[in-house]
């Protein structure tokens, strides 16, 4: 693995953020204080803060969606990605791009699904079928 990355976000609800990151993604929770709680997030570090400004300040278009922004995810692998997808319909997860196949047929392929956490947070998990074209470019 690369070496992870550490990324703060901003949270109206501490309990609400624990009951998704630790809950619904199976996160497992680090330390703590009263005004934030890090995660294991998929081998990364993921700080929530208690903060006022949460949420998307705008979407682009991407592939036919409105892709918010901002938003962060991690590349699972592709068996991964599946199993969280069916997982997280089991549960009756909202979707705002629900799980499908981005750029079928061409260079960037990748399965995608975008949702939001409690705070309005956006999140994606990708998956490429090929992760050595994850960088690729061109046709």
């Amino acid at each position: 693995m690369r070496t992870p990355f550490h990324l703060a976000l901003p949270v109206h609800d501490l309990d609400a953020a624990r009951g998704f990151y630790g809950g619904v993604l199976g996160c497992t929770e680090g330390r703590s204080a009263p005004r934030w709680v890090d995660y294991d997030f998929f081998g990364h570090q993921l700080s929530l803060h208690l903060a006022e400004h949460v949420g998307i300040v705008a979407h682009s278009p991407v592939d036919g969606d409105a892709v918010p922004v901002p938003h962060f995810g991690v590349i699972l692998a592709w068996d991964d990605w599946w199993d969280l997808a069916r997982r997280l319909e089991a549960t009756g997860q909202d979707f705002v791009i629900a799980p499908r196949i981005r750029f079928a047929g061409q260079v960037g392929e990748q399965a995608t699904m975008f949702f939001l956490d409690p705070s309005g947070n956006a999140l994606e998990f990708k998956s490429f079928r090929d992760p050595g074209r994850i960088f690729a470019t061109g046709a």
